[in-house]
């Protein structure tokens, strides 16, 4: 789990195939490679991925099949920046939200203009996943937790603060290319709570039986 405050804008090093697989191979040089372990876990763009190799200012992680088919990692190429997070300790200050690293899909910038000291994105998004969406909400993009300003049918925008654009790959971004999005877990909750109804009271019968039947009641 994530906050969605990058720690380091990184570069891709190295990108090697693996059959239908791929690793990546990050270079940072804010994240402490010496703390960081084979088998943490490192947000990459907002994609939640377990580190394989550990090396002096740099570490390497693998990206499976379904990942490339769902994400922005499969147009990645050398030399290209990427935001980078390590994963949330217990302890921390929670500053953005609570962000999985489990991205729902891509969106595309369709427009970028200043806006006094901040710059305003507009993307769009599939309806799937733009019904999670509400103004004054969060969302994840490329891994940046971000507030949303408005909401139409066909996307949303967002206003980014100079200190976003400095510490984060939007300030590279222009109209066209592709981000990753992942929506807010409570809108997912909510939904699922409203459109799934409760289990009947044939199977808590069941239960307390099973339950009763072997001395646990």
């Amino acid at each position: 789990m994530f906050t969605g405050l990058i720690e380091d804008v990184g570069t891709i090093a190295e990108i090697g195939r693996l059959g239908e697989n791929f690793r990546l191979t990050v270079a940072t040089a804010e994240l402490p490679t010496a703390d960081i372990r084979i088998g943490d876990s490192v947000a990459v763009n907002g994609v939640c991925l377990t580190v394989v190799t550990v090396h002096p200012g740099r570490f390497g992680a693998d990206v499976s099949p379904e990942t490339v088919a769902h994400t922005s990692l499969a147009f990645l190429k050398p030399r290209d920046s990427v935001n980078l997070e390590r994963a949330l300790r217990l302890s921390d200050r929670l500053g953005g939200h609570l962000v999985y690293g489990h991205v729902d899909g891509t969106a595309v910038l369709t427009a970028r203009r200043v806006e006094g000291n901040a710059v305003r994105m507009s993307f769009r998004l599939r309806r799937d996943l733009n019904r999670y969406l509400v103004a004054k909400g969060s969302v994840a993009i490329d891994g940046i937790s971000l507030t949303v300003n408005e909401v139409s049918e066909e996307g949303f925008s967002i206003a980014v603060i100079p200190h976003t654009l400095e510490k984060t790959t939007l300030r590279r971004r222009r109209p066209g290319e592709i981000v990753n999005i992942e929506v807010d877990i409570f809108a997912k909750f909510v939904e699922r709570l409203l459109t799934v109804p409760p289990q009947g009271d044939a199977e808590g019968k069941l239960t307390s039986q099973f339950l009763a039947k072997h001395g646990f009641l």
